[in-house]
């Protein structure tokens, strides 16, 4: 008896509060699939009925920075021998070229409304097989890189272990972009010194006295917790409006992400903040640890702005705010009992001071710099 061709997508989501990966295979019809869509079950689409070519829309959630599908396995199984089967994690198949064990890219978050189209000549398709089932036993071993909950994490808060989820943009030395990883690799100190390398920024916010607004982290942040920084430090994600390989296409992408998380960390919104108000100054690649686990290494664009947004902190984020002059902040380095991040304490004992001197005539001559400042 002639089967059913079948192609299989399963789409794995990362784990959820209880630390369980979930991921399952099955065959469901095409009238079925259009019904459910793409959920954490990893639905499965049946090809029978469109053998040639079959075309899949998936949706991202409300929050596009969760990174929804992290790895797609498609599997299709003519009579004689498997046609192709990718157990690679983070690959799909290109939405513009044809079927093909060649043709792979990343895709960690689906950031926009994207159609996936298969193509394949199913022809002499008869039978249909099942490749190593994906299970509780096997997901760790065959997509190791999905699960956060692991012994470097255990005992720390929730929240934040979500956050190391978030998909960073990894760089080389240049700053010019050569991948994606979660926030939690980008982090860990074996990987640093592997010479595993991000794009980041640094945000100094100045009010109309010309004063600067400090953030001390809580103590919950994983890395540097309970220190004293800038207005808000984070990087850019594996978004569309985040990303870019040129330098202006990457200032405005860490613009875009900066505004986010000034809203994240401390309620500030995006009004109070517009894009254009936005000062780039420089890139400085530098490399710290936190602890023996935990670091940074980074190409860290510097931001100024002016503003005088309303400050509502995210305690899971910020658990103390400040406003200081620049007299102020040179006595708060002489207190022992203050901790600072190391990005800020670089950036001030090198060039904030005669920055934020020129805030308000002369800035221009340090804005715009196309050269990397390497402070290792």
């Amino acid at each position: 008896m002639r089967a059913q061709p079948i192609f299989s997508l399963v789409a794995r989501a990362r784990p959820n509060r209880s630390g369980d990966s979930v991921a399952t295979r099955e065959c469901l019809p095409s009238s079925e699939w259009s019904k459910r869509g793409l959920s954490h079950q990893g639905p499965v689409l049946d090809l029978a009925r469109a053998p040639k070519i079959a075309c899949l829309r998936l949706t991202p959630p409300r929050r596009p920075a969760t990174p929804t599908l992290l790895s797609l396995f498609v599997a299709a199984v003519p009579s004689h021998r498997r046609l192709w089967c990718s157990r690679e994690a983070n690959r799909c198949f290109s939405t513009s070229t044809p079927f093909s064990s060649t043709k792979a890219v990343p895709l960690q978050s689906i950031t926009s409304s994207t159609t996936l189209t298969l193509r394949a000549n199913m022809s002499t398709a008869t039978t249909t097989t099942v490749a190593e089932p994906i299970t509780a036993e096997t997901i760790l071993r065959l997509f190791p890189d999905i699960d956060t909950r692991s012994d470097a994490l255990e005992g720390h808060d929730e929240e934040q272990i979500r956050l190391m989820d978030e998909v960073c943009i990894v760089t080389d030395e240049n700053d010019l972009p050569i991948g994606t990883a979660s926030k939690k690799l980008c982090h860990l100190m074996t990987n640093i010194d592997k010479g595993l390398l991000h794009r980041a920024f640094s945000v100094f916010l100045f009010n109309d006295k010309n004063e600067l607004l400090l953030q001390q982290r809580a103590t919950e942040k994983i890395t540097f917790p309970d220190m004293w920084t800038n207005t808000c430090c984070s990087h850019p994600l594996n978004l569309a409006n985040e990303t870019g390989s040129t330098l202006p296409d990457a200032i405005a992408g860490v613009k875009n992400a900066a505004r986010r998380k000034l809203d994240h960390e401390l309620g500030i919104k995006q009004e109070q903040v517009p894009f254009e108000d936005f000062r780039f100054l420089t890139r400085i690649h530098y490399k710290a640890p936190s602890d023996g686990k935990w670091g940074e290494h980074e190409i860290d664009y510097i931001l100024f702005i002016k503003a005088n947004p309303e400050v509502n902190a995210n305690l899971n984020e910020v658990q103390a705010t400040q406003w200081v002059s620049a007299e102020k902040l040179k006595e708060m380095f002489k207190d022992p009992s203050l901790k600072f991040t190391p990005w800020f304490k670089l950036i001030c004992e090198s060039m904030l001071f005669e920055w934020w001197a020129s805030l308000d005539n002369g800035l221009e001559k340090y804005t715009d710099e196309q050269e990397i400042r390497r402070m290792l």
